[in-house]
């Protein structure tokens, strides 16, 4: 049963205040019109587009599966099943309760 993620779980927000950066200063840098956008993806509403998530990682000079790690994780419980509980292990040490993704 493929079940609907309701957050996309990610590190844009930490990533962002690691290198020193506000909503304000993406938003220039990726010539968007507004900081909502940038606001969305980092709580886990959207995803920014191909061209988008690959300036990311060059901005905040990580990669795009280090911004996304646990989206991969959701999808292999979706993908093996018979492998949840561990991965569900994985995930809750990634992103532990109480924690923003």
């Amino acid at each position: 049963m493929k079940r609907k993620i309701e957050k996309i779980p990610n590190r844009l927000r930490e990533k962002r205040r690691l290198m020193g950066y506000t909503q304000a200063g993406v938003m220039r840098k990726l010539k968007l019109q507004s900081t909502s956008m940038i606001s969305r993806w980092e709580r886990g509403e959207t995803m920014p587009n191909s061209d988008n998530l690959l300036k990311l990682s060059v901005l905040y000079k990580t990669l795009v599966n280090d911004l996304y790690s646990a989206l991969g994780t959701v999808y292999q419980i979706e993908l093996f099943p018979e492998e949840a509980d561990r991965l569900q292990g994985l995930l809750k040490e990634e992103f532990p309760s109480g924690r923003d993704p």
